[in-house]
């Protein structure tokens, strides 16, 4: 009898649309979230906004996003990626939206809020679209392409609101790119089911698609308290919580960092902001296919894991530096070490889940662990830096966040051990 994928019908490609589709999404998510930050030196000359009280709304934005994470990761597991992620960017397009309106730093402070727990959706929904879609083999892959549009909104957002300032006023920068939510919801409403009951799948892609994956009918249910007796939670958490503040300073601060210590203008930070989170964009896409190399050379996936993050990891001491430099191209050249290496991390952290959990757990795990990851934000790029950039400088925060993700790959391997997927008793 001839398998599936033996079959003269050559495999469809479905996945790699579902692929595309939360590529973008997250690509959206970040432009509604990287505005602010890249046009406060203009939106600061109208509304009064100091380095502490740029903190304070920031930590507003944190802490709604914590409290999202928890929300999101039940609901998706609950109802499914297709309506969980409907519904997480319909919320956040309407709040990008309505930052066009505010008056004062408390609206906008507000506004953020609603945001971020919008927001909160994308990740649990996006790592379980890819347990759904993708098998273990080619799953940090996926996660990392996915991952990378963090770092295209990065590129592409700095010269695009620059333009959109210049030509309609910042404003106008919040109206654009919340209403580019709801295009995008549209295709996803129409394109997105399950493999097993998309139309466009032929049996050779689902045979493929759970070539290496356990059939989801066989894994029981895991709920949060279950899933907190499982230290390969806390592992995934604390991870989180360490590594998760590193992204959200270099994505808050460095629009500031350069206008106001480089004494960057705003054609400077429109070039240099492409450039670092283009090579962020690499260290993504590299992270996830560095651990299905190993995978596809022989190692197990949770040692393929622990290596790409440890490469990754222990490249980020080294853009510490950052801050100590005084030429500015080597200042931006090792704030890119910086950001890839964290991408190549996260691209195998988020995939770890998967690994693990079963999937009926995936986005809730990952919901629990944004969580904590949003607690560390708060703390680690939200109060803490705007406190001390305001009294002491950004040096201190520099060299504070080079530590992170070493003292986070420790606890990883003490925490996750080997990584194998978890055995969950029924009832």
């Amino acid at each position: 009898m001839v398998s599936p994928l033996e079959s003269q019908s050559p495999m469809t490609r479905v996945r790699w649309w579902i692929l595309a589709l939360i590529f973008f999404a997250t690509t959206v998510n970040y432009l509604d979230r990287i505005v602010l930050s890249v046009l406060l030196p203009v939106i600061r000359q109208e509304l009064d906004i100091s380095p502490l009280l740029f903190g304070k709304i920031t930590a507003a934005f944190q802490a709604a996003y914590t409290i999202g994470f928890l929300i999101a990761g039940k609901f998706i597991d609950r109802y499914g990626t297709r309506i969980g992620y409907a519904v997480s960017i319909a919320w956040w397009s309407v709040a990008a939206c309505f930052h066009a309106i505010v008056r004062t730093p408390f609206e906008l402070g507000a506004w953020r809020a609603v945001l971020g727990i919008g927001e909160a959706g994308n990740f649990p929904a996006a790592i379980k679209g890819l347990s759904e879609w993708f098998p273990l083999k080619d799953r940090a892959l996926a996660a990392g392409i996915f991952n990378s549009g963090t770092t295209l909104a990065s590129i592409a957002g700095p010269p695009l609101f620059f333009w959109m300032n210049a030509e309609f006023g910042w404003r106008a920068s919040f109206w654009i790119t919340g209403a580019s939510g709801f295009l995008w919801l549209i295709v996803w409403w129409v394109s997105y089911r399950l493999p097993r009951h998309h139309p466009g799948v032929n049996p050779a892609e689902l045979a493929y698609i759970h070539s290496d994956t356990v059939s989801q009918e066989s894994e029981p249910s895991i709920g949060w308290s279950a899933a907190l007796r499982h230290r390969e939670t806390w592992g995934f958490g604390l991870a989180k919580f360490l590594t998760d503040p590193v992204w959200w300073f270099y994505l808050n601060w460095l629009p500031t960092y350069f206008y106001d210590v480089r004494h960057f203008d705003l054609k400077a930070i429109s070039w240099a902001l492409p450039v670092i989170y283009g090579l962020a964009a690499a260290g993504s896409v590299a992270g996830g296919w560095l651990s299905g190399y190993l995978i596809r050379r022989g190692a197990t996936a949770g040692r393929a894991r622990q290596i790409g993050m440890a490469v990754f990891a222990f490249a980020m001491p080294a853009a510490a530096a950052a801050a100590l430099v005084s030429d500015p191209i080597v200042a931006v050249g090792l704030i890119c070490i910086a950001t890839a290496g964290h991408q190549g991390w996260s691209a195998n952290l988020y995939t770890v889940v998967s690994d693990v959990f079963p999937r009926s757990a995936v986005a809730s795990v990952t919901g629990i662990g944004g969580a904590m990851g949003g607690f560390g934000g708060i703390l680690f790029s939200a109060l803490i830096p705007g406190y001390v950039v305001q009294n002491f400088g950004y040096t201190p925060v520099f060299l504070t966040m080079g530590t992170f993700h070493v003292i986070a790959y420790f606890v990883v391997r003490r925490l996750l051990g080997s990584m194998r997927r978890i055995e969950v008793a029924r009832g």
